[in-house]
C-alpha cells in the first residue's frame, strides 16, 4: 500500500456561508473517491446583480493512492 497522496484543488460556492461552500465540496470529492485531508486555502466572495451574497472557497483535497 502507498504512503503517497494525489492532491486536487475545487472551488466550492455556496449562497448560505463559507462553512456550507466547504462542506459542499469537500463531500462532493469524496463521493468520488474517499478523501484523507483538505485544507481551506482561499476564501472570497461576491454579491450578484440581484444582491444576492456569493460565498466563495478554494480547497486543496488529498486522496491517499492505492
Amino acid at each position: 500500500m502507498s504512503n503517497n497522496f494525489e492532491v486536487i484543488e475545487r472551488v466550492g460556492i455556496s449562497y448560505e456561508s463559507s462553512s456550507d461552500a466547504i462542506k459542499s465540496v469537500v463531500n462532493e470529492a469524496n463521493n468520488e473517491k474517499k478523501i484523507g485531508w483538505f485544507e481551506v486555502i482561499e476564501e472570497r466572495g461576491r454579491v450578484t446583480g440581484d444582491g444576492k451574497v456569493e460565498f466563495q472557497v478554494k480547497v486543496r483535497l488529498g486522496r491517499k493512492l492505492d
